[in-house]
């Protein structure tokens, strides 16, 4: 079942690629008491995740944070190594990459894809959503190879 707007995240462990190496933590810790843009993506490095997803987020920072956002944050069933490298490739310091390496979030949030035709495995769907303290408070999930609802661009326009 997808996570819908007003519920609880569910308590998952995740693993934040940080400057020291990775750091294990849970929704529970990491979403307490702020208010965060959470972006998923299905890979890092891959085309449109690349080139449109984490730069909107980059480019629009500043934006978000001046309209109550307190951390940004990108997911993607990637290793936390994988996540480290992108987010020094492609990323900024406004961005916290978040590891799943093993797809628990995007299960438990009901919002995993099978990219096995691709040669890739389990992955999470594109989507944004704003949690304010563990709770949703907007989701925005794309239709398959869309990129549009989870912008940062229309996240900005929720707020």
């Amino acid at each position: 079942m997808t996570i819908n707007v007003g519920d609880r995240l569910p308590d998952v462990t995740l693993t934040v690629a940080t400057p020291d190496g990775p750091e294990q933590t849970t929704t529970g810790e990491f979403f307490s008491g702020r208010r965060v843009a959470l972006f998923a993506v299905p890979g890092a490095y891959t085309p449109t995740c690349s080139a449109r997803h984490l730069p909107s987020y980059v480019d629009k920072a500043s934006d978000l944070k001046a309209k109550g956002v307190d951390e940004i944050a990108c997911i993607s069933v990637n290793d936390p190594f994988v996540m480290s490298a992108w987010g020094k490739a492609d990323g900024s310091s406004d961005i916290t990459m978040i590891a799943d390496g093993n797809g628990a979030f995007a299960d438990a949030v009901g919002l995993s894809m099978d990219a096995s035709k691709f040669g890739m495995g389990k992955r999470s769907q594109r989507y944004s959503m704003l949690v304010n303290d563990g709770v949703v408070e907007q989701l925005n999930v794309e239709a398959p190879g869309e990129y549009r609802a989870s912008s940062a661009e229309t996240l900005l326009e929720q707020l």
